[in-house]
């Protein structure tokens, strides 16, 4: 699957993409690896996050969706609530800034609250802009990538901890950037290395409680950030420089969240899992 050149207004919205992103709505099927358990999905509302929150719920997890709530997400926030509703789970969707950490608290409020615990945490939220020089990225700017991206980690772990069991698992959304930054990338790279890293430094300190910790490093993937973030040259090749020769689709991640997320992961934690098409994170 190819992509032609577009844009969009940040966020992005996923109902406007051509093509629409490949979330696994009608090829995931689940075989009950998650039965009981409820989850909260940061950016749960469209790409990754929704493709993890269809996997999770046909897998038998009710959801807690995060969202940021602009124009054009509350209707990919709906279409994802009602596809996991469709799977016989509950959808609880949360709009707001994760950039406040009072947000990040309300989240986890809000899981408790509607679920009494949380058995799956997935940190995937993530703000980037594509800068060719250094001198276009204002202080706001950096600012808040890293208040999105890490910070927000950071609030929604320490707010969830008193409500994960052991056998609880937490799992953030890295990139290939961890290890492979792009330039014009610079801000984007830096949080998703820091993000791995704050993984590897949780899987250690949650260990002695039973909940593990992992992040995942997915390569180029047609979500809304791209053609929100990128310019319409940079969309239109976007991914044929991979091995594989293409950008990948949300729905070839969610099988590696839900492993993650379930006990047949159950000795995996400090890990960062690549899935990269090709692209080597060592």
């Amino acid at each position: 699957m190819t992509q032609p050149a577009q844009q969009q207004q940040v966020p992005g919205a996923q109902s406007e993409m051509s093509p629409v992103p490949d979330c696994g709505e009608q090829s995931y099927r689940g075989s009950g690896r998650l039965t009981g358990k409820t989850a909260v999905i940061t950016g749960g509302d469209s790409g990754i996050g929704r493709a993890v929150a269809i996997a999770f719920a046909r897998e038998g997890a009710d959801v807690v969706i995060s969202y940021l709530g602009e124009a054009g997400e509350e209707a990919d926030a709906h279409d994802t609530a009602a596809l996991v509703e469709q799977a016989g789970r509950r959808a609880i969707l949360v709009a707001g800034d994760l950039a406040e950490p009072g947000h990040c608290r309300e989240v986890i409020g809000r899981a408790v609250s509607e679920f009494g615990q949380i058995d799956v945490l997935v940190s995937n939220a993530a703000f980037q802009m594509n800068h060719p020089t250094l001198e276009e990225i204002s202080d706001e700017e950096w600012q808040h990538t890293w208040d999105v991206n890490v910070s927000a980690m950071f609030h929604l772990v320490k707010a969830a901890l008193p409500h994960m069991p052991k056998g609880s698992s937490i799992i953030g959304s890295s990139s290939v950037n961890s290890d492979s930054p792009s330039p014009t990338l610079a801000p984007y790279a830096a949080t998703k290395a820091a993000i791995a890293n704050l993984c590897a430094s949780l899987a250690q300190l949650l260990g002695p409680r039973g909940i593990r910790v992992n992040s995942v490093a997915p390569g180029p993937i047609w979500t809304p950030l791209i053609p929100s973030t990128m310019p319409p040259e940079k969309v239109e090749s976007f991914g044929r420089d991979t091995p594989l020769g293409r950008a990948g689709q949300p729905a070839e991640l969610a099988p590696v969240y839900v492993l993650l997320a379930s006990d047949d992961g159950s000795y995996i934690s400090g890990a960062r899992v690549a899935v990269t098409g090709g692209r080597p994170v060592l």
